[in-house]
Formats: C-alpha cells, sequence, structure tokens
C-alpha cells in the first residue's frame, strides 16, 4: 500500500472520543457566526458604495455561487468525512498536503493576533459610551483652562477621540511610541472574554453562539426600525440600490466581489473544517452549505441597508450644517434679517444675492453644499465603525443608548469570528500531536491565548494602527487564495472525485450534482487562479502606501499619504510569504523522504548469499 493510501485510510478512521455538538442549531449558529463578521457590517457596504450600489450585486451573487459556496461545500464536507482538523485532513488526504493545513493554521493564529484588537478597540468604546454627552461628541478643554486642544479643533471631536485618546497614533509607522495602558488593559479583557467562551472548545462554545451569533440580528433590525424613522434615511437607501452599470466595466470591481465573498464566508482559515467534524458522518453538508452561504449573504445587504439609512441621516445633517453655516455668513454679511432665509429658499436668495453684489458673496468663500457629496464620502474598516457611524450616533436622539447597541453588536460579531480563528489553531495542534495528552485543554488554549495576547502588543502602541493595516492587507489576502487553490487541488486531484463523490454519497444520501462537479474540477480553481494574477498585477502596478495622522501636516486634517519604508515593505512581504511557506516546504520534504527510502530498500544490504535460493517457495 503506497503512503498516501495509507494516510488516506488512517484519515477515515472515526475517533470515538472526538467530541459533537449538542445539537444541529449549535454547528449551524456557530458557522454562521464565523462566516458573519466584522467585514458584513463595514467592508461590504463601502463596496456597495463605491461600486454602484446595487450594480455591485452582481459580480457579488456570481461569485457567491460559482467560487463561495463551492468552497464552503468542500470544506464542510471533507472535514465532516475524515473528522479531523485542517492538518488531519489534508496528511490523510495525502502526506504531500501536509503544508496546506500548517498554512491554515498560521493564518487562523495572525489574523486572531490582530482581529482581538480591534475587539479591544470596541470595548475601549463601549466602556465610554455610557458617558453623558458622549466623550466624542465635543473637543476637549487644555490643562490651563483657556480653550479646547487645539489638534481637536483644526479636526473634529470624532477624530481626535479615535486617533489621540484611543490610539494616541504616531505622526508615522517608524515612531514606535509606548505602550497605550488603557488599550492594554482593553486586549487582556477582550482575551479574557474569549477565553472563558473557548475554555471547553466546542462545548462552551457552542452555548456562546445562542448569543453571540443572534444578537447582532436583533442589534441591526432595532437601528433599521430606528434608522428608517430619521431624515435622509430614504436618501440613504436610494443611493445605496441605484446601480451605475457602467462601473461594471471596471475589472476592479469583479475583482473586489470574488475576494469579499471569498473573505466574508471565511474560506481556507481552517475553522470550517474543524467545525464539521464534530458533527455525525451521517449530515446532509449540502443543506448547510446553502444555509450558512446565504445567510451570510443576505446578512451583508441586511446590514448595508441599517448602515446606509443611517449614512443617509448622517449626510443630511451634514448637508443642512453646511446650508446654516452658509446661510449665517450671508445674514451677517447682508445685513438680512433672522430667519429670512431658509434651508428651503437658499439656492433663490443665493442666485439673487449673487447677481447684485457678486464680489461681496464670493469674499464670504461660502462651502459649496450637495447632499451627494456628503453621500459620496465613502470609508471602510475602522474609519467607519469608529469615526463616520461614531459621528451619526451624537446626532440621534438617545445617543448613548444606540453607541452601547452598536458596540456591543460589534463586539459579539467579532466574538463569533474569533470562536473561529481559535479553534482553526487548536484543532490542528491536536492533529499533529506533538502536545502531552495529559495536559488539559483548558491549559492549552490559555497558552494560546497568552502568546496571542503578547504577540498582540505591537498593536497598542504608538504605531499599533499602522501595523495592524498592515497584518489586515497583507496576512488574509493572497495566502487565503493559494491554501483554497491547493484545497480544491486536494480534493479532486489526490483524493478524486469518484471517491469524493462516494464520500458525499455515504453522507447525505446522493452524490454531488453536475453543478457542484463542474465548479470543483474547473470553474472554481480557474477563478482563484484568476483572482490571484489579477490581485499580483493590481499590487505591482500601485505603490504601497499608507495614510497618518500627522497634526503637523500641511493639509492637517486630512491623512498624510506615505510610502513603506523598504523595511516595513519587506515585513510585508513576509507575512505573505511565511504562512504559505509550510505549502512546498512539506511536500518537497515528503518527496525527498520517499526518493531516499526507495534507494535504501533497493541498495544491497551486504554481501550476497551463495546459498540462497530466491526461487524457493515453502508452500510449494
Amino acid at each position: 500500500m503506497s503512503d498516501s493510501e495509507d494516510a488516506r485510510s488512517v484519515g477515515e478512521k472515526t475517533t470515538e472520543e472526538r467530541p459533537k455538538w449538542d445539537n444541529k442549531v449549535q454547528y449551524l449558529l456557530t458557522c454562521i457566526g464565523f462566516a458573519v463578521g466584522l467585514g458584513n457590517v463595514w467592508r461590504f457596504p463601502y463596496l456597495c458604495q463605491v461600486y454602484g450600489g446595487g450594480a455591485f450585486l452582481i459580480p457579488y451573487l456570481i461569485a457567491l455561487v460559482f467560487e463561495g459556496l463551492p468552497l464552503l461545500y468542500l470544506e464542510l464536507a471533507i472535514g465532516q468525512r475524515l473528522r479531523l482538523g485542517s492538518i488531519g485532513v489534508w496528511n490523510s488526504i495525502s502526506p504531500y498536503l501536509g503544508g496546506v493545513g500548517m498554512a491554515s493554521m498560521m493564518v487562523s493564529f495572525l489574523v486572531g493576533v490582530y482581529y482581538n484588537t480591534i475587539l479591544a478597540w470596541v470595548l475601549w468604546y463601549f466602556f465610554h459610551s455610557f458617558q453623558d454627552p458622549l466623550p466624542w461628541s465635543e473637543c476637549p478643554v487644555k490643562e490651563d483652562l483657556q480653550g479646547f486642544v487645539q489638534e481637536c479643533v483644526d479636526s473634529t471631536p470624532v477624530n481626535y477621540f479615535w486617533y489621540r485618546q484611543t490610539l494616541n497614533v504616531t505622526s508615522n509607522i517608524e515612531t514606535n511610541g509606548s505602550l497605550q495602558w488603557w488599550l492594554v488593559l482593553c486586549l487582556a479583557t477582550a482575551w479574557c472574554i474569549v477565553y472563558i467562551c473557548f475554555i471547553r472548545g466546542i462545548e462552551t462554545i457552542g452555548k456562546a453562539v445562542y448569543i453571540t451569533a443572534t444578537f447582532p440580528y436583533l442589534v441591526l433590525t432595532i437601528f433599521l426600525v430606528r434608522a428608517l424613522t430619521l431624515p435622509g434615511a430614504t436618501d440613504g437607501l436610494i443611493y445605496l440600490f441605484t446601480p451605475e452599470w457602467e462601473l461594471l466595466k471596471n475589472p476592479r470591481v469583479w475583482l473586489d466581489a470574488a475576494t469579499q465573498i471569498f473573505f466574508s464566508l471565511s474560506l481556507a482559515f481552517g475553522g470550517l473544517i474543524a467545525f464539521s467534524s464534530y458533527n455525525s458522518e451521517k449530515n446532509n453538508c449540502e443543506r448547510d452549505t446553502l444555509l450558512v452561504g446565504c445567510i451570510n449573504s443576505a446578512t451583508s445587504i441586511y446590514a448595508s441597508i441599517s448602515i446606509f439609512a443611517i449614512l443617509g441621516f448622517k449626510a443630511t445633517t451634514n448637508y443642512n450644517s453646511c446650508v446654516q453655516s452658509n446661510i449665517l455668513a450671508l445674514t451677517n454679511t447682508f445685513d438680512i434679517e433672522d430667519q429670512n432665509i431658509t434651508a428651503e429658499n437658499y439656492d433663490s436668495w443665493l442666485v439673487s444675492l449673487n447677481k447684485t453684489d457678486h464680489a461681496k458673496v464670493s469674499s464670504l468663500n461660502l462651502t459649496e453644499c450637495k447632499l451627494q457629496t456628503f453621500l459620496d464620502e465613502s470609508v471602510s474598516g475602522t474609519g467607519l465603525a469608529f469615526i463616520v457611524f461614531t459621528e451619526a450616533v451624537i446626532a440621534m436622539p438617545g445617543s448613548q443608548v444606540w453607541a452601547v447597541l452598536f458596540f456591543i453588536m460589534l463586539f459579539s460579531l467579532g466574538l463569533s469570528s474569533m470562536f473561529g480563528n481559535m479553534e482553526g489553531v487548536l484543532a490542528p495542534l491536536n492533529d499533529l500531536k506533538v502536545l502531552p495528552k495529559w495536559l488539559p485543554s483548558e491549559l492549552i488554549s490559555a497558552i494560546i491565548a497568552l502568546v496571542s495576547l503578547l504577540v498582540g502588543l505591537v498593536f497598542t502602541m504608538g504605531s499599533g494602527n499602522y501595523w495592524l493595516e498592515i497584518f489586515n492587507n497583507y496576512v488574509g489576502s493572497v495566502s487565503l487564495l493559494l491554501i483554497a487553490f491547493f484545497e480544491i487541488i486536494g480534493v479532486v486531484m489526490f483524493r478524486g472525485m469518484k471517491k469524493f463523490s462516494e464520500d458525499i454519497e455515504f453522507m447525505t444520501g446522493r452524490r454531488p450534482n453536475l453543478f457542484w462537479r463542474v465548479c470543483w474540477m474547473g470553474i472554481s480553481p480557474v477563478l482563484l487562479l484568476v483572482i490571484f494574477l489579477a490581485y499580483i498585477v493590481v499590487q505591482a502596478q500601485t505603490t504601497a502606501t499608507y495614510t497618518a495622522w500627522n497634526p503637523d501636516y500641511v493639509d492637517f486634517p486630512q491623512a498624510e499619504v506615505l510610502p513603506y519604508p523598504d523595511w516595513v515593505f519587506a515585513m510585508c512581504v513576509l507575512l505573505v510569504a511565511i504562512p504559505v511557506a509550510p505549502i512546498p516546504i512539506v511536500a518537497l520534504y515528503r518527496l525527498i523522504s520517499r526518493c531516499c527510502c526507495k534507494t535504501n530498500t533497493t541498495e544491497p544490504s551486504g554481501a550476497s548469499n551463495p546459498y540462497a535460493n530466491e526461487g524457493f517457495n515453502m508452500d510449494t
């Protein structure tokens, strides 16, 4: 029997000691919680905003059908059949694929390290959301009580609270700054919460997801109902769903749609494989795939409706403030009685005054107020959560309540995703059998959390926000695309489509239909290769830069765009290369080992025996 066949037969043996979910609901909620994360709330709405609103849904849904769902089905099926973590699964299919599981484990660890830092920021804002007024609603007073802090006056209270009072950010990435003790405490608190929920693996995760996976939907619904009653909500929703078909000609739209559905489903992290391995073998994983995939995408659209309703309110508020500021300037300059100029007749007044005294109107340098301009202000990621949304909350009645609900929702979303990242590390470690059997799982989880906390301290320094952006852009990008590509290759070429179809028939009672087989054998791997090559081309054509918050910048409060220093760019390359390095290294090691073994078996062990009779058979 060959090494591959032997490993395959071992991998297919089920272990009686392997934990199981208490019920199917726990499993589905855990998978949905892992897939539905912060990106559904702050990345998908941003892409809709910059890529033509409703038109973006076309490439997004195409990517979901031909890339996302087939990969999700593959991971859930192979994990459920072999009942192992990512390393165990791919090593069982072929020893040459052992590096694929190790790559997934490394990506899960690195992503978990920086992802939990975002939860630390969420906790910091959550703790401050109980203050009245909210601390980001007004500028702080100087220590000498003579006016407000100039940095805040030059920017906005929201920006000042984020960049100075939360991050205490340095002016560039090369200036590290010191550890911010408040962020260290929040990070330690976030890891303690993750550890408590994860302390006994799926036994405690299964209980926690009843809250963490469902509460965000309750909050999103509350926000939607409230947002629809705010002025400007309709403008935000019209902006969201009005398609700009011309943008579909831009290849970048299709690239971002494909990468968004890929990362949104949390594919190639190893967490989904681990979660499905705790199922019983007789389970309809095809139905689970459709449920998890469709709920994930529906959540993105549902969240976008709530977010854009609130962004419409914010844009309307800013537009009204702009108009009122211009009205005040005109009223004072032309000695017009109060309330003669209103928001409704402002345009006609402005035209009239321009005709009578154009020079005086021009000297006022009035701001051009257009609602569309405020709606076009796009921002994603932490900027949406900690700047745009917090600014919108200030203008909402009962702002403290909405701030508390919003940050609890973000924490719940992030916590559910952290369960998958932790399982993506712990399950492969168990597969490797490098840990002593007498070591309790509670202690292993504690060690993983402690190591992650220590590594994550780099993100609590003054330059921590810049490093987190680097990790976010480079750790979970090319690495996951390559891992997913080799996962498909492993199933199609090493396990074989015939054997995999038999596996699915054993679990679900029927073979995968033609659509799934065509995707696995052609469409999905080709799509992954196209996305990978397109990503490389796009990155090669652009200079790696970052935005810095620098009060000494000439155009402050605009962000200063700086190129990465050479040593930082080298770190970016390493963050892409190191996680996927085990794939070729393990394959090469297995190949060399196999060649050496063959050489040893063919070499004569000593002098030939003159009395040996090779043709003699005792059975004859």
